[in-house]
Order: structure tokens, then sequence, then C-alpha cells
């Protein structure tokens, strides 16, 4: 009597050497956690990609890149999880320059993998927020099935609307844990002021029966190798470095509001300004201000070289300097909204 074959061995399926997960994790929350670990039973090593690095701190930005690599590597070892598995690629939002972005992203991996082409990219393609996915095709694509109505978005909406029990429920007791020593900080102090403000201003503009768009100017105005700044002295953005600018006024030109706006906000006397334009450009990155929609118009402005003018700042700003271009474009983290991404666009092209 023949003997009835042997059921199949099930092929184990391969473990790819690296995974690659971008995101931004402002903050990591559970559904993360879950990516990750399901992630980590594909791969031998998970490159996480934390994406808004050396943004300035803000609503949509709250936390350091340094403090969410140290939130996800405690939250994995809350799971049981060795962080030698881990690896990590910190890259900057470069909102006008998507090749810069896909560079940074290829080069920071490239330093880990030492060219190894066993490469997954671990994501869940759910809307056009997750484009990116489609960007790296020498990657194998790895979808995740981990499905979840859960968003960073919704936790930090709880976070700064003081629903913190909320808060607790949507991330891993590592976060908790460092979500509540941050509530006791000046910086949450001065994010939830931020965040209220937000608040206010849409509400403001919340029975408009169109959706409002903003229009501003702003000057990148150079002099000997510097750049004039302000220091902004009200919401949004206190403290932090920006262009001179403002809002349209309807009554005048783009070009004769940036000029009024830079006399106002610095007390630059340099006679008429508009001789000395060299380049404008417009910047509408769709959510570039949280104020919302907001388009602006830049003019650079180039005085030559020579002494520096001697500054007089307005009641729109906290301070009026010129900063070394060398210090203003090595600096992201203290710049409002993508005032430093619009400082680099003119510098770069000379």
């Amino acid at each position: 009597m023949t003997e009835p074959p042997l059921p199949p061995i099930p092929v184990r399926a391969r473990k790819r050497t690296f995974g690659v997960y971008i995101g931004r994790f402002e903050p990591p929350h559970a559904a993360h956690l879950e990516v990750m670990t399901e992630a980590l039973g594909q791969v031998q090593k998970l490159i996480v990609v934390i994406g808004s690095a050396r943004a300035a701190r803000n609503i949509k930005n709250p936390f350091t890149a340094d403090e969410r690599q140290q939130l996800i590597l405690d939250l994995l070892l809350d799971a049981g999880i060795k962080a030698s598995r881990l690896l990590f690629v910190h890259v900057r939002d470069y909102f006008y320059n998507e090749s810069l972005w896909l560079s940074e992203v290829q080069r920071g991996v490239a330093a880990h993998t030492h060219g190894s082409g066993d490469i997954a990219l671990i994501g869940h393609l759910k809307d056009e927020s997750s484009y990116y996915l489609r960007s790296f095709p020498a990657w194998e694509f790895l979808p995740t099935h981990v499905v979840s109505s859960l968003s960073a978005t919704a936790v930090r909406r709880a976070y700064f609307g003081g629903e913190l029990e909320r808060v607790r429920q949507m991330v891993p007791p590592a976060v908790w844990r460092f979500l509540e020593a941050f509530a006791r900080t000046p910086d949450f102090a001065a994010l939830t002021d931020e965040y209220q403000y937000v608040q206010d201003y849409r509400a403001a503009w919340a029975g408009s029966p169109y959706p409002a768009v903003f229009v501003t100017t702003d000057a990148v105005i150079i002099r000997s190798g510097h750049v004039l700044l302000v220091r902004r002295g009200s919401e949004l953005g206190r403290g932090r470095l920006a262009m001179p600018g403002g809002f349209l006024n309807v009554a005048q030109t783009l070009l004769a509001s940036c000029i009024r706006e830079v006399v106002e906000e610095t007390g630059l006397q340099t006679g008429d300004l508009s001789t000395y334009l060299r380049s404008q450009a417009v910047f509408d990155y769709p959510d570039r201000s949280l104020r919302g929609r907001t388009i602006t118009h830049a003019f650079q402005f180039d005085l030559g070289i020579g002494q520096l003018p001697i500054l007089r700042p307005g009641t729109d700003a906290a301070e009026a300097l010129w900063t070394p271009l060398s210090e203003a474009l090595a600096q992201p983290e203290q710049f409002f909204e993508d005032h430093h991404a619009i400082i680099e666009h003119f510098v770069m092209r000379g």
C-alpha cells in the first residue's frame, strides 16, 4: 500500500534585512507601535525616518527629533524589542524642493545599509499624505495590515485642548509618561497659548462664505553676507526669527506693501528699496501656516557691500537684526513657519 504524501512544509516568509518606516511621530501613538511591531516581524532591522527634524516647536511640530527618537526607543523597549534592532534617520522638511527631501532620506538610509539592496519600505497607502510611499521604487513595498483611525493630529488636539485623560488612552505608557512631564514645562504653556490663539483665529473666519485665503508679503534683504531678520513679538511664533513682512495692504501693490512692512518693522532707511530688487517668488505650500491657507509673495533685495545700516525695530517686532547668512542657514529650528526655507531658496539660487 502506497503511503499518502506528506503535507508540504510551510515556507517561512523571508525576513528582509532592512525595513524603512517614515513618519513625523508628533507624538508616537498606539497605531505607530503596532506598525513597528508588525514590521519587526518581517525585517531584521527597522530604520525609522523621523520627519520635520530641526523645526521650531509649534502645535504641529511640538517635539524635537531627539525627543521623538527617545520616545520610540522607550515604547519599543517596553514592548520587549531590543534597541539594537532599531536605527534612526532625522530629516528636515523641504516644502519647496521634494528632491532634496528624497535625497536626504536616501542618504540617511544608505548610511545604515552600507550598500545592501535588501530594503523594504513599510507603510499604508491611506490618503494623499502617503504619496511618499511611491517615491522609492528601488525598495520593496511592504504594506502594513494595521488599520487605525488614530492620528497624531487627534492626539495633539486633545493634548493642547486639555483632554489629558483622552490622550492617555491614545498613546503607549512610555509616551504618556513623557507627555505628562512635558505638560509641566514652559514650552507646553507657550504651545497651549498658541493652540488657543489658532483656535480663536480660525473661529473668527468660520462664518466666511468661502474658505479664507490670506495673502502676505515678505522680504529677503541681503547686505555684506548678512540677512535682515526680525524676532517676532506676538503670536504666532513669538520669539522666532522671521523675514520682515506682513499681510497685504489691499490699497497697495505687493511690492509697495512689502517695502512698507520692512520700514515699519525694522526702521531700515536705504532710500528707494525697490531699486535693490533682484528677484521674487510665490510660496504657497498649503500647510505653510497654522492660521490657514496663507500665500506669501517674497521679494529679494541685495543692498551690496558696506557697513550694515542701523535698525530701529517697530512695534510688530521684538527685535530687528542683521544675521550672518552662515548663521541663519545653520539654524532652521529658530525660524517661524517656512521662513528659513524661503531664505534658503533665494540664497541657493544666487
